[in-house]
């Protein structure tokens, strides 16, 4: 008997860091961790987690523990780690159309480029810039 997949869920950094750190998002961000279905994470979105905690290490704004607690999260998480990058024509296609930074871009590319494959796929960001342009290239409901 096959198990139903409820989601695919592509998490960027903002929202993975939510679920790690307690933020205003965080109730939301564990809420979705907890959804049965297929959570997914870039190198990318991997990569700018690491040094974010890494970054609250070196500035000694966090204990410790909690630093290797956030990063063993960051690894026992629901998130299954891709290996993929963005087909480059639509990096260049989606600059033009939505105003994001370099990294929000990658994700945006690497999610429409899932999507093609993997047509349920859908972002989960709480960055507003993105967001919106996730929703226009229908990666958000």
């Amino acid at each position: 008997m096959n198990k139903k997949i409820h989601f695919v869920i592509y998490w960027d950094s903002s929202s993975i860091l939510s679920a790690l750190f307690k933020d205003s998002y965080s109730e939301e961000a564990l809420e979705w961790s907890r959804k049965e279905g297929v959570h997914l994470i870039s190198a990318m979105g991997y990569a700018e987690i690491c040094a974010v905690i890494s970054r609250i290490k070196r500035e000694r704004l966090l204990a410790n523990v909690l630093i290797d607690a956030a990063f063993e999260a960051l690894e026992r998480g629901p998130w299954r780690h891709l290996n993929i990058w963005p087909d480059w024509k639509r990096i260049k296609s989606l600059s033009l159309k939505w105003p994001l930074k370099g990294a929000d871009l990658w994700h945006l590319a690497t999610a429409k480029t899932l999507q093609e494959q993997i047509p349920e796929l859908i972002m989960f960001t709480f960055d507003n810039r993105l967001r919106v342009a996730a929703k226009g290239e229908n990666l958000i409901s």
